[in-house]
């Protein structure tokens, strides 16, 4: 299997009864799983479905899932707000009576505001447990349809950081390369300065190697490039498999680390270039791997 993105969205509408809806799911990168749901009163009970249906697709991500669900119209029983009409009625009788208006009419009393109410809490529990279970089959569609999106984004994403790891290979045998200038360049630059502070150095070559070689030894990167080759392995083998975007994001650490060790140590101009642009190189792939899940 391919690397999973983090990021996606899907759409799924529904219907059941005199009632229809539209889920949609969307993802964005997170360090954990973070899952978010929102509905319209009443249906919290969906909650449940929309986490538990994320936690067995995704290991990584910030998911958010809204249903938007309404009733038709027609089928929506009415009640009249007695209380709140007789208040009306009450106000308007003082109105009518100073012959600032005229009777109200039926019409015009129930078309204010509040009179009417829709009546949403008639249906009986299997009706509205068969309601809650269609819409939560849509829930996990939706879902599957969102991992299928970051799984598309894995398999557009996996090519890009194939290269990289791969301009990373090249830039550590670059390096290799280089490094093995190093000794022959410390020691010249230090008989360099001897002379110039001692003038003739022709007594002083034994103490002179002696120095060039501590120096030559710190300056050795071949631990370093010894252990950015195994990074580069480990990284291609994590490639190979979803759910290690943890992983590959501690290893771009490891790799910058080295990189920084490795600029440290160069005593050569040409080295100290690679490694720079190995830094730049490992920081693109750090800054990719923030969207595998």
């Amino acid at each position: 299997m391919a690397i999973s993105g983090m990021t996606g969205f899907a759409r799924v509408d529904g219907a059941h009864g005199d009632w229809s809806w539209a889920v949609e799911a969307r993802s964005v990168n997170g360090r954990n799983l973070e899952t978010r749901f929102r509905g319209p009163p009443g249906f919290e009970g969906l909650d449940r479905a929309a986490r538990e249906g994320a936690q067995a697709r995704f290991q990584r991500g910030q998911v958010n899932v809204s249903v938007q669900a309404k009733r038709s119209e027609a089928q929506v029983p009415v009640r009249v707000n007695e209380e709140l009409l007789a208040t009306y009625l009450k106000l308007a009788e003082a109105q009518v009576a100073s012959g600032k208006a005229r009777p109200p009419s039926a019409d015009g009393l129930l078309a204010l505001r509040g009179v009417l109410e829709a009546v949403e809490d008639d249906e009986e529990p299997d009706a509205r447990a068969a309601l809650e279970t269609a819409i939560a089959a849509d829930i996990a569609r939706a879902l599957d349809a969102l991992k299928t999106a970051r799984q598309e984004e894995g398999a557009a994403l996996l090519p890009v950081l194939t290269g990289l790891v791969d301009r990373i290979a090249e830039l550590v045998a670059q390096a290799a390369s280089e490094a093995e200038a190093q000794v022959a360049a410390i020691r010249d630059r230090f008989q360099r300065r001897m002379a110039d502070l001692v003038g003739d150095t022709a007594n002083l070559e034994e103490r002179i190697v002696q120095e060039a070689a501590v120096l030559a030894v710190k300056a050795d990167v071949r631990e370093e490039l010894d252990r950015l080759g195994a990074h580069i392995d480990a990284a291609r083998g994590l490639l190979s498999r979803p759910g290690n975007g943890r992983r590959l994001d501690f290893l771009a650490q490891e790799f910058m680390r080295e990189a920084n060790t490795l600029c440290s140590k160069s005593a050569l101009n040409a080295l100290t270039a690679t490694g720079l642009e190995l830094k730049a190189t490992v920081e693109q792939l750090r800054e990719q791997i923030q969207n595998v899940e």
